[in-house]
C-alpha cells in the first residue's frame, strides 16, 4: 500500500494550494481518509476527513470555510484544496487511510503518506 502526496510548496498568505494523495494497493472507497498536519514543535493534528462512502466530510475548526477535502470519481486520489492560507497553516501535511476507528484519532489510521511541506509567508 502506498499513499503519495504532492502539491506542497511555498505560498503567500491569502493564497491557495491543492494537495493530491495518490493511493495504490488499496481501494480508497473502502477506507475513510483524512489529511493531517504537523508544524514544528507541535503535535500532529487532523484538518479534514472524508468517510469511506465519500458522503460525509469533516473539517477542523481552524480550517473551516478555507479547506475542502474531496476524492475523485475513480476513487484513487484524495485532494485537499486550501484557500485563504495563513502563516499558521505552515506544516508538513500527510494523508492517511483507515478501515476502523475514530475520524480524529491519528492512531486509528492504518496507512500514511510521506508528507509534503507547506510554507505560508505573510
Amino acid at each position: 500500500v502506498q499513499l503519495v502526496e504532492s502539491g506542497g510548496g511555498l505560498a503567500q498568505a491569502g493564497g491557495s494550494l491543492i494537495f493530491s494523495c495518490a493511493a495504490s494497493g488499496l481501494t480508497i472507497s473502502s477506507y475513510a481518509m483524512a489529511w493531517f498536519r504537523q508544524a514544528p514543535g507541535k503535535e500532529r493534528e487532523s484538518v479534514a476527513a472524508i468517510s469511506a462512502s465519500g458522503g460525509s466530510t469533516y473539517n477542523a475548526d481552524s480550517v473551516k470555510g478555507r479547506f475542502t477535502i474531496t476524492r475523485d470519481k475513480a476513487r484513487t486520489t484524495l485532494y485537499l484544496r486550501m484557500n485563504s492560507l495563513k502563516p499558521e497553516d505552515t506544516a508538513v501535511y500527510s494523508c492517511a487511510a483507515r478501515l476502523t476507528g475514530s475520524t480524529w484519532d491519528d492512531l486509528s489510521y492504518d496507512y500514511w503518506g510521506q508528507g509534503t511541506q507547506v510554507t505560508v509567508s505573510s
